[in-house]
């Protein structure tokens, strides 16, 4: 094996693969990466120093969905007769599965999202091997395997992660300054569709309130109410893990950054009408505040907050829960690398990754 593709739909997904594309690059693999243009993803690219081809931005309508789907399955087939990449990876991107199939090359997919099944329905029949968290509730068949863990402990690992306190500098303010970190998102995606969060009304008497003790920096995928637009925060969008360390208390509408913080530690009140496995599990773990509506947000907050051993106690229950996990990223490296006598080992249970990393 020579090349490998890997596919980005979202920022998140940068971080999922970096530390794994060093280690290949390191290997002598060639790395082909293909990328959306969602929020901050070519920015996050560009700040890791990582070549990619741009796939252009995803429309908001339904329609303009579907169409942007088969401009990528164009896309993708004229990269492929041009590179011939040996594998590929990417985030349930059905476009990549269909070109894998076509090509005859192997497409390992990730999903850890539960409630997007016509998504699924559009990957599943041409990926070679699917990679879910243990706490996906879906059982998909002979081609899945459920790893130990989430998808944000790929990037923060001990080994991949060191906290940086430098980013109190950088966010304008000094170390001993207790601060809370909210984000806010968009509902573009398909999936999002009829959900909900925090009201405009909520957030501003939220932050309101929240300010009068702390510090408050905010995060959003969309434009911020005028009275809101002060506490944006403004750093490298590289950066915001070391702020979700620091941070007091998490508050958001995002999945992903309270899955973050589940990782590191930091108290986090997630609030979406949207759930998944992955966050069931974590808050039956004890690591988030997992909230369908908006209302008694604050005074969940404030519990949180004027508890002194809340976070010291989170981060004793991270450190024991890593004990029955294993390094993600190295595990991922192998398993492309290997691939595909990885994946026969892997599903017949020959290779233990606890035990491997």
């Amino acid at each position: 094996m020579k090349s490998i593709h890997i596919d980005i739909i979202h920022p998140a997904n940068v971080h999922y693969f970096k530390h794994a594309i060093s280690n290949w690059k390191a290997m002598g693999y060639e790395l082909i990466i293909t990328c959306r243009n969602k929020e901050i993803t070519y920015e996050l690219l560009d700040l890791e120093g990582l070549d990619y081809v741009p796939m252009g931005k995803n429309p908001k309508s339904v329609l303009g969905k579907f169409l942007f789907l088969f401009k990528c399955e164009w896309n993708i087939f004229k990269l492929y007769l041009k590179k011939r990449p040996d594998i590929a990876l990417s985030f349930a991107a059905s476009y990549v599965a269909h070109m894998s199939w076509i090509f005859r090359l192997p497409h390992i997919s990730f999903d850890d999202t539960e409630h997007a099944g016509l998504n699924r329905k559009l990957y599943l029949p041409f990926t070679d091997l699917v990679l879910n968290p243990e706490s996906y509730l879906l059982d998909l068949g002979s081609k899945q395997f459920k790893f130990k863990g989430h998808m944000e402990l790929f990037y923060l690992n001990k080994k991949y992660f060191k906290p940086d306190t430098g980013i109190f500098s950088e966010m304008g303010i000094d170390e001993n300054t207790s601060f809370i970190f909210l984000r806010f998102v968009s509902w573009g995606a398909l999936h999002d569709q009829g959900q909900m969060g925090f009201s405009d009304e909520y957030k501003i008497s939220l932050i309101k309130k929240l300010s009068e003790e702390y510090k408050i920096f905010i995060s959003s995928e969309r434009t911020l109410p005028l009275e809101l637009q002060p506490f944006h925060i403004k750093i490298k969008p590289n950066r915001i893990h070391h702020v979700l360390y620091y941070a007091a208390l998490f508050i958001g509408e995002g999945a992903t950054m309270a899955s973050e913080c589940a990782a590191l530690g930091t108290p986090a009140i997630y609030v979406n009408s949207l759930d998944a496995g992955t966050l069931q599990r974590q808050e039956s773990d004890g690591l988030i505040i997992n909230k369908r509506y908006q209302d008694g947000t604050l005074e969940k907050a404030y519990e949180i907050l004027n508890d002194e051993k809340a976070k010291i106690l989170l981060k004793e229950k991270v450190k024991a829960l890593n004990q029955e996990r294993y390094n993600l990223t190295d595990f991922l490296t192998w398993l492309v690398t290997e691939y595909p006598e990885s994946k026969k080992k892997l599903l017949l249970g020959e290779v233990d990754p606890k035990t491997k990393f």
